[in-house]
């Protein structure tokens, strides 16, 4: 008889708690909560083993409250310990982590509670005056929890809503570990950020946690092991922290949370002082903190690697992290995948091509992912580097559909529709061109936006850069160049237009062009081009228009 392996073993999140109480419950939490501009100064230290049995503790009030299995529970706060002993507590409990993203519209908010159906809403107290508004509506919410210090009494009354403190409501419960035999049951979900419409919901199963954080423990993936530190700039209200939090714990690396500051005069002197080893964020995020720790003399050099995703990154700010010796690779994903679905790190075999060639991509897909291009037609192209479709994606932690239903355009035979468009090279290499909603068709010729803002990014004087598509009677459309100089430049339009003719076809350059201080960003970092072009045609951003 053949022997077979221990398949009832179920990969979930109490999983990963397990392992790490019991290999790695002396590690620290470390959670930075001074002001901005000295809270790299003002730290508290938590074994892990401590935030564990607080989550369990959790996990024993939100059941006594009467959260059941598959029953949300959201979340509206920072990087903090309470938000960390969230994302094991809930999915212990038997119910589903839903972190809400704090930087979006009330409207927004309020739509996204109403859809996820939230039974208790944990919240920051520092947001309270954000979310109080649009509490007293949400017929679905039982019970809501503070972390902080709050008027509980009057919070009450202006919601008309049980509220509660959140070191009480711990103290309540009973350790409690949900008996999951499933581990295909939703553990969170979060929502997209709604640049495209409505924001939709991602559920996330036990599964699919679990593997997304294996995948980050690989060499493949980050490599990321109990020598490590890992400094969690990315929110965790958004797509669960990039899934770093349950990395982090599986693998035993110490996690540090920067509290709800995370501009570069905080985050630059928190990675002198506490020496993390890997982090990840935006390209906003990583370039501000360059520039800093350049001008004030501070070293960075305890990183070993970090994510930059979120956006195109550009090569001038891979450069300048490689070139302090520093591994900054550009990933790719989405809400939907995770987000890891793909890392541009140089192979082995450099396959004819330079290191810069592959760091230039927008990533080969880590174990378990699946990527190709689709023409318009539904063909499969040929992974040649040189067939431009819609990126597709499959693999066993991006979704296959949306909470409720919804959006049952984005999937595609087993496949997740990006909408992304791109390339696939023959070592599995993707070069994303552009958006599909983002790309420029100008006079019958399609025009690529990223590769507009990768030129002009790579111009001293630019710190940064959006182009958008604006109407044309002549050719349908033309770009628009939208620039934020750096401190102190005088870099005419005109130059700049000239630096990008340098690179592309004259009649790819855009002749529209606009200045702003700062270019406004959505809930999660990224360049709001939906709200640029929606100025552009009420007239609030003026622009020039060069001969």
């Amino acid at each position: 008889m053949l022997s077979t392996m221990q398949d009832e073993f179920a990969l979930t999140v109490p999983a990963i708690m397990r392992h790490t109480e019991g290999l790695h419950g002396d590690v620290e939490l470390v959670v930075a909560d001074g002001d901005s501009g000295d809270a790299g100064e003002h730290v508290t230290r938590v074994p892990y083993a401590v935030v564990a049995d607080r989550a369990r503790r959790l996990a024993g009030a939100l059941r006594a409250a009467g959260v059941g299995e598959g029953e949300r529970v959201g979340t509206f706060m920072w990087n903090s310990q309470a938000h960390l002993e969230a994302y094991f507590g809930v999915p212990s409990s038997g119910g589903v982590l839903h972190t809400i993203n704090l930087r979006l519209f009330a409207e927004q908010i309020a739509q996204i509670i109403d859809h996820a159906q939230d039974r208790v809403l944990l919240v920051d107290a520092t947001v309270w005056d954000q979310i109080a508004p649009v509490l007293a509506e949400r017929t679905s919410v039982d019970l809501v929890v503070v972390d902080g210090d709050l008027d509980l009494e009057a919070a009450s009354g202006e919601t008309g809503l049980s509220v509660v403190g959140y070191e009480d409501f711990l103290s309540s419960g009973q350790p409690y570990v949900h008996d999951l035999r499933d581990e295909r049951a939703a553990a969170a979900m979060c929502y997209t950020s709604g640049t495209t419409g409505d924001p939709k919901g991602v559920v996330y199963s036990h599964r699919s946690v679990y593997l997304h954080a294996v995948a980050n423990l690989t060499a493949a993936g980050f490599g990321i092991g109990d020598r490590d530190r890992l400094l969690q700039v990315v929110p965790m209200f958004h797509a669960n922290g990039w899934g770093f939090p349950y990395a982090a714990w599986l693998g035993g690396a110490g996690l540090i949370l920067p509290g709800r500051h995370l501009h570069p005069d905080v985050l630059a002197p928190l990675i002198a002082r506490e020496r993390p080893t890997v982090s990840g964020g935006v390209p906003t995020v990583w370039r501000g903190v360059f520039d800093y720790a350049r001008d004030h003399a501070i070293d960075l050099t305890s990183l070993r690697i970090i994510s930059c995703a979120g956006s195109a990154v550009p090569e001038a700010l891979l450069r300048d992290y490689v070139g302090l010796g520093i591994e900054m690779y550009q990933a790719w994903g989405m809400t939907e995948t995770s987000p890891l679905a793909a890392i541009a790190r140089p192979p082995a075999l450099d396959r004819g091509k330079d290191e810069w060639y592959w760091r230039t991509r927008t990533g080969r897909p880590v174990p378990g992912v699946e990527v190709r291009t689709v023409a318009e037609d539904g063909t499969v192209l040929p992974a040649d580097g040189a067939s431009v479709g819609e990126l597709e994606v499959r693999g066993p932690w991006v979704t296959g559909s949306y909470h409720g239903g919804v959006g049952a355009e984005k999937f595609h035979d087993g496949w997740l529709r990006t909408g992304d468009m791109g390339t696939v090279d023959p070592a599995g290499a993707m070069k994303i061109t552009d958006r599909l909603k983002d790309l420029i068709k100008s006079g019958g010729e399609w025009i690529s936006s990223t590769e507009l803002e990768n030129l002009l990014t790579s111009h001293p004087d630019v710190a940064e850069v959006a182009v958008i598509a604006i109407p044309d009677e002549r050719w349908e459309e033309r770009p628009l160049a939208i620039v934020v100089r750096r401190a102190g430049s005088t870099v005419s339009d005109e130059a700049l237009r000239e630096h990008v003719r340098a690179h592309v076809a004259k009649w790819q350059a855009p002749e529209h062009w606009a200045r702003l201080d700062v270019i406004p960003k959505t809930g999660v970092g990224k360049i709001d081009k939906q709200l640029l072009r929606a100025q552009v045609a009420d007239g609030t951003l003026t622009f020039v228009t060069l001969t």
